[in-house]
C-alpha cells in the first residue's frame, strides 16, 4: 500500500529514558511502514535541555503555537540527584510546566479501557476523565531556604507604588517558603474548556479545590467556574441533560471511590498530576491512560502521562530484557496524528489513528501483553511479551486490519 501523506508536519518532542527508547521503536514499527511521517523534531531529551539552556523546549512550545498538534514523549523533571547523574547546569524547570504555561488551557486525560484489564475499584464501569489546570501553582513557584529567624512577608507593590503586606511567618529558626501564583485570565481559560469539554462528550462535570482551608486562592477558583457556569453554560448543561456541580477535594476523592465514572473531575495543577495517575493506576496501568493538552487558541499537545520509566531503561543500560507498556505513548502518536489529520482534512490520516488504537487493544484483548498488565487480566495464560515484542505484536495486528 501507498504511505500516507501528510501536508503540515506535527511538532515532535522527543523526550528521555526508557520512553525515549520507545518513541524511537514506535516511529520504526508502527508510523515509517505506513505514513510519509512529517515532523519538525525538537530533542527534549534533558541532555539538549541542559546544552540550550531549556531554550529547545520554549522553541518546541513557539512551534506549536504555529503548527497547532504537537506530540511529547516523557521527559525527566529533575531533583538534585539528577543534577549529579547528567551534570547539569541547573536544576531545570518541568518542561511540561514551561510547555503548559506558554500554552495555556487544560490537560484533559481518560484511561484507555481494554476487557481482561478490569478496575481494582470494582464499581467503576466507565472512563474517569481528569481534566487538569496547566497553568501555574506549585509548577511555578519560587522557593527559598530561610536559614535563621527572621519574618517572612507576601508583598504587592501595585503599579502607583502602594504596598499590601501579609505576614506569612515569623521564623524562630531555619525553615523553608514557597510562593505560588496563578491568574485569572488562566482559571477562566480552564473552567470554558472544562465546560465546553464537558458538552462536546456529554458527561458531567465535577470541580474539587480546598476553599475551606484556601479561603482566597481555593476560592477564587471556584468563584471564577461558578460566574462562568451561570453566566454562559448553565442553561446548555440543562438542555443536555448534564450536571456541574463544586465539592472540596477530599469529599471528591471519596464520592469518585464509590462512583461508577463516566463523569469528568476537574482539578488544580497539583490535584490533576496525582489523581490522574492514581485513576489511571487503577483502571490498569500508568501506561494505560491518554492524556491532551488543549489551549483555547486550538492548539494541541499528546503526550503519555506516565515518567520516562526510569528502573526499566537502567536494566535496558545493563542489555537486560524488560517488558515496558508502550500504550500511552503510542495513543499520544495516534492523537496527534487524528487531530492533525482533522485539521487539514486528511481522513486517510485520521482513519490510520483509529486502526493503530483499535490494534493496540485488539493485540492485549487476544492476550499479548507486557508484564504490567500480565500481572493484573482476568484473561486466562497471558503471553507477556517484551518492549520490542509488545510492539511488533501490534504492528502484526494493524497489518491485517490495514
Amino acid at each position: 500500500m501507498d504511505k500516507i501523506k501528510m501536508s503540515t508536519p506535527l511538532v515532535e518532542m522527543d523526550g528521555d529514558e526508557m520512553t525515549r527508547i520507545l518513541w524511537q521503536l514506535i516511529k520504526d514499527e508502527l508510523l515509517f511502514p505506513f505514513i510519509e511521517l512529517n515532523t519538525e523534531y525538537y530533542d527534549l531529551g534533558l541532555e539538549h535541555r541542559n546544552e540550550t539552556n531549556d531554550q529547545v523546549t520554549v522553541d518546541s512550545a513557539e512551534a506549536t503555537k504555529k503548527y497547532g498538534v504537537a506530540v511529547k514523549c516523557a521527559t525527566i523533571t529533575p531533583n538534585a540527584a539528577r543534577m549529579t547523574e547528567y551534570n547539569l547546569k541547573e536544576m531545570w524547570k518541568s518542561p511540561n510546566g514551561t510547555i503548559r504555561a506558554m500554552l495555556d488551557g487544560t490537560v484533559f486525560r481518560a484511561p484507555i479501557v481494554v476487557k481482561g484489564i478490569e478496575p481494582c475499584v470494582r464499581n467503576w464501569k466507565k472512563p474517569i476523565t481528569i481534566a487538569r489546570h496547566a497553568y501555574g501553582d506549585v509548577y511555578k513557584n519560587v522557593e527559598m531556604k530561610i536559614p535563621a529567624a527572621g519574618k517572612c512577608e507576601l508583598v504587592y507593590t501595585a503599579e502607583d507604588g502602594t504596598e499590601t503586606r501579609e505576614v506569612i511567618h515569623n521564623f524562630t529558626g531555619s525553615g523553608v517558603i514557597q510562593g505560588q501564583h496563578n491568574i485569572d485570565a488562566s482559571i477562566e481559560s480552564f473552567a470554558r474548556s472544562c465546560f465546553t469539554y464537558a458538552l462536546d462528550t456529554n458527561q458531567d462535570l465535577w470541580f474539587a479545590t480546598k476553599d475551606t482551608i484556601s479561603k482566597k486562592y481555593d476560592h477564587n477558583f471556584k468563584d471564577i467556574f461558578q460566574e462562568i457556569f451561570e453566566k454562559e453554560f448553565e442553561g446548555k448543561f440543562k438542555e443536555a441533560g448534564i450536571t456541574y456541580f463544586y465539592t472540596l477535594i477530599d469529599d471528591a476523592v471519596a464520592r469518585v471511590m464509590k462512583a461508577e465514572g463516566g463523569f469528568i473531575w476537574a482539578c488544580k495543577n497539583y490535584d490533576g498530576d496525582v489523581m490522574s495517575d492514581m485513576v489511571s493506576s487503577a483502571f490498569g496501568s500508568l501506561a494505560m491512560m491518554t492524556s491532551v493538552l488543549v489551549s483555547p487558541q486550538g492548539y494541541y499537545e499528546y503526550e503519555a502521562a506516565h515518567g520516562t520509566v526510569q528502573r526499566h531503561y537502567y536494566k535496558h543500560l545493563k542489555g537486560e530484557e524488560t517488558s515496558t507498556n508502550s500504550v500511552a505513548t503510542i495513543f499520544a502518536w495516534t492523537g496527534a496524528l487524528r487531530k492533525r489529520g482533522e485539521l487539514d482534512n486528511n481522513q486517510k490520516l485520521s482513519d490510520f489513528a483509529d486502526k493503530l488504537e483499535k490494534a493496540c487493544v485488539q493485540t492485549i484483548e487476544e492476550g499479548k501483553m507486557t508484564k504490567d498488565l500480565a500481572l493484573i487480566t482476568t484473561l486466562e495464560n497471558p503471553t507477556v511479551l517484551n518492549s520490542e515484542g509488545f510492539i511488533k505484536a501490534i504492528r502484526e495486528t494493524l497489518e491485517k486490519m490495514l
